[in-house]
């Protein structure tokens, strides 16, 4: 193989792989660096098979909601149907070979193996160097986090991967991380009925977000027998034939299975970016507006800190072509990020929440309705729960922040999101006629409650 090319990718992850494709697109020569699996998490673990697994889960919710609006029902889970789906429809058993073709088909080189920094225009891989005429980009994504607790590293716990691989699921689950992963995962398993118990350091669930979001979480998962420990740290793990957990306090508990969700970070030691003047310490490679994170070298995707969002590393993606290609165009901006935990109810959030927002020195202004309130709210009856959220610059009166949680709150979040991207002023979202009837007629609710 030549061991020149124009660009080197070093991680085909989402932000990696569409970097690549879409310079291979423009009549690049790419060469594509991957150690683990071409498309990274989202389509073998994150995006895809999880979603599996929660639409699952909200079909066997739906049956029990038969009671109270159609009749009756009974489901029998059988989570091997799930697992089968992961396997045959989604991964292909973990099995990257259709990724790699789509882009070697493109005209790019692939190489399998972890590819490491030796200055600003020279990667190293499996003992080979390769040279980028025009530059390096990265898209090398995060792994999870493990915290240092005592006894855990020797004992079997899952991250997301193993949890998603399961054939079977276990009796009891302990999760440890109240955030996005951690709560998807464990209702979708407490729906097959696995008993869970979440634990949380913070005082709420999805601590990132507004807190009325962690509270209807939590209310929602203890309903259906889940329990959910916050301000609670994690002193101890054992394991044998099952796992012990000791909590600072003096509590016990002890599950088949102890799932650890506490975040993700990149491993910047091993990329090598210290032999390009980078922090191999940092918690991410900081980059520009256009991604670059130096000179001839660009960076996409989690590794650049703004979240681990396929939609973003898409996004980035776009960014960092056009500016390897001098075409110009956006530049990267974050105020309107959408996120979205799709428990049963989903919560979308787009934009700053009320403490960010304060934090910055931002007057704000908040509005709050509930779904149940709405018309729609009271049509949907079972699994109605949910409300809407509205944090505004009081001095701009412009909408900065919005959190739509719901039966349906990502796809609410949608005009939420635009909202904010587009600077639309208050008075013109008062003005707007909102369909009837539907959840997002809550906005307008919100809106009325503005102060």
């Amino acid at each position: 193989m030549d061991t020149t090319a124009d660009v080197v990718v070093v991680g085909m992850g989402v932000g990696g792989e569409a970097v690549a494709g879409q310079l291979c697109d423009a009549g690049l020569d790419v060469i594509g660096i991957e150690g683990g699996l071409v498309g990274g998490e989202c389509p073998y673990w994150g995006c895809i098979p999880s979603k599996m697994a929660i639409r699952a889960a909200h079909t066997l919710a739906e049956t029990w909601r038969v009671h109270d609006l159609a009749g009756r029902s009974h489901a029998i889970s059988d989570w091997t149907v799930v697992a089968d789906r992961i396997r045959d429809e989604a991964t292909t058993d973990w099995d990257d070979g259709a990724a790699v073709t789509r882009f070697t088909d493109k005209g790019g080189r692939f190489i399998r193996g972890w590819g490491r920094l030796v200055d600003s225009g020279t990667v190293e891989v499996n003992g080979d160097r390769y040279e980028a005429r025009k530059g390096i980009v990265l898209g090398a994504g995060t792994s999870p986090v493990v915290p240092p607790i005592e006894g855990l590293a020797s004992t079997p716990y899952w991250t997301n991967r193993e949890a998603l691989e399961a054939k079977e699921l276990p009796d009891s689950l302990v999760v440890l991380g109240g955030g996005p992963i951690g709560l998807e995962l464990a209702q979708a398993f407490g729906r097959f009925g696995v008993r869970v118990e979440i634990v949380e350091a913070t005082d709420r669930l999805l601590p990132s977000e507004e807190p009325e979001a962690g509270e209807l979480v939590a209310e929602i998962l203890e309903r259906e027998g889940g329990k959910v420990h916050l301000d609670t740290n994690v002193a101890r793990v054992e394991y044998a034939d099952g796992f012990s957990v000791d909590f600072e306090d003096g509590h016990k508990v002890t599950a088949d299975k102890f799932l650890v969700s506490t975040g993700r970070k990149p491993d910047l030691k091993r990329l090598g970016v210290a032999a390009v003047d980078l922090d191999e310490t940092a918690k991410a490679v900081a980059v520009d507006e256009r991604m670059r994170a130096g000179e001839r070298l660009w960076a996409v995707g989690d590794i650049t800190g703004q979240g681990a969002f396929t939609h973003l590393a898409v996004y980035q993606a776009r960014i960092a072509v056009r500016d390897i290609l001098g075409q110009g165009g956006m530049s990267a901006d974050y105020r309107a990020l959408p996120r979205v935990t799709f428990t049963d109810p989903e919560i979308g959030a787009v934009g700053m929440t009320t403490r960010q927002a304060q934090r910055k020195g931002v007057p704000v202004a908040t509005g709050f309705a509930r779904i149940p309130s709405t018309p729609r709210g009271w049509i949907h009856k079972a699994g109605n729960e949910g409300f809407i959220k509205l944090v505004v610059d009081a001095d701009g009166d412009l909408l900065i922040g919005a959190t739509s949680a719901g039966p349906m709150g990502g796809e609410v979040l949608s005009m939420l999101t635009l909202a904010v991207h587009a600077r639309v002023p208050i008075a013109t979202l008062r003005q707007m006629i909102y369909a009837y009837p539907t959840f997002h007629r809550a906005v307008e609710e919100a809106l009325a409650d503005l102060k």
